[in-house]
C-alpha cells in the first residue's frame, strides 16, 4: 500500500511540472579543475533553448550547446543544433529527467542547479529569432531562413544570445551574449561573452529597434562601429 501512495505522490509530481515554468532565463555557479569561478546561463524560449558556460569574472568563453526541447511529464527532451564541445552531438536527440520550483531548476541526479533569473519579462524580444534579412542603401535582402546555416538570437526577459552555426555541417562559427533591455525604441546589449574576442566583454551596445508586421527591425551601429539595419523573424 506504501508503495503505491509512493508511486502516485511521485506521478503526481512529474505531471505537475509545466513547460511554462522553464520559459525565461536561469543561472548557476561552479568552481572549474583549476579554481576559476564559472558562470552558466540557460534561456528557454518556447521550443528553443540554449546554455552557455564563461568566466564570471572575466567573461572568458568557455562553452555553448542548444536546439530544440520539450518537456513530457518530468522528462525533458532535446535535439542538439550546435554544440562547441562535441560538434557530433549535433542532430542528435537527448532525454533526461528534470526538476522545478518556483525559483530552482535541475537535472536529476545533477548536482549543478540553477536559479531563475527572469521568467520572460520585462524585455520585449522575449523568444528565439533568425536573422531573415537586412536593408542596406535602401533595398531589402531577404534570407532564407530554413537553410542549415543559421544566425539565431534567443532573449528571455533580461538576457540574450545570438549563436552563428550550420546544422549540416555541425560547423559552429560563434556566439556572444549577456542581459539586455528595451526602453523607448531602444535596445542595449550589455556584453558577458563573446566566443570571438574576449575584449569586447563588458562593452554596451545601443541599437533602435521595432516590430513591423511582426518582424524585429534592429538598426544603428555594429561592434565595429558599421552601420546596420538587419530583420530578424520569430523561430517557428
Amino acid at each position: 500500500m506504501k508503495k503505491i501512495i509512493v508511486l502516485l505522490i511521485c506521478t503526481f509530481l512529474s505531471f505537475g511540472i509545466k513547460a511554462q515554468n522553464f520559459i525565461g532565463a536561469w543561472e548557476g555557479y561552479h568552481t572549474s579543475e583549476s579554481g576559476e569561478s564559472l558562470k552558466s546561463v540557460v534561456v528557454f524560449s518556447d521550443r528553443y533553448q540554449v546554455i552557455t558556460t564563461y568566466n564570471s569574472k572575466t567573461g572568458e568563453f568557455i562553452s555553448t550547446n542548444g536546439g530544440t526541447w520539450k518537456l513530457i511529464g518530468d522528462t525533458m527532451t532535446e535535439i542538439i543544433e550546435f554544440d562547441t564541445n562535441n560538434s557530433e552531438r549535433v542532430g542528435t536527440e537527448v532525454s533526461f529527467k528534470v526538476f522545478i520550483n518556483d525559483s530552482i531548476m535541475g537535472i536529476v541526479g545533477d548536482e549543478m542547479k540553477f536559479k531563475k533569473i527572469d521568467n520572460g519579462t520585462p524585455g520585449k524580444l522575449q523568444g528565439a529569432w533568425l536573422m531573415s534579412g537586412r536593408i542596406k542603401d535602401g533595398e531589402t535582402q531577404l534570407r532564407d531562413t530554413s537553410r542549415p546555416r543559421k544566425t539565431m538570437k534567443i532573449l528571455s526577459g533580461t538576457r540574450f544570445q545570438w549563436i552563428a552555426y550550420n546544422t549540416e555541417t555541425k560547423q559552429f562559427m560563434g556566439t556572444g551574449g549577456g542581459t539586455y533591455t528595451t526602453t523607448n525604441g531602444e535596445y542595449t546589449e550589455n556584453i558577458e561573452f563573446f566566443s570571438r574576442d574576449n575584449t569586447r566583454v563588458g562593452a554596451s551596445l545601443k541599437f533602435n529597434f521595432s516590430l513591423i508586421e511582426g518582424k524585429w527591425h534592429h538598426s544603428g551601429l555594429s561592434s565595429k562601429g558599421d552601420p546596420i539595419h538587419e530583420i530578424w523573424s520569430v523561430r517557428e
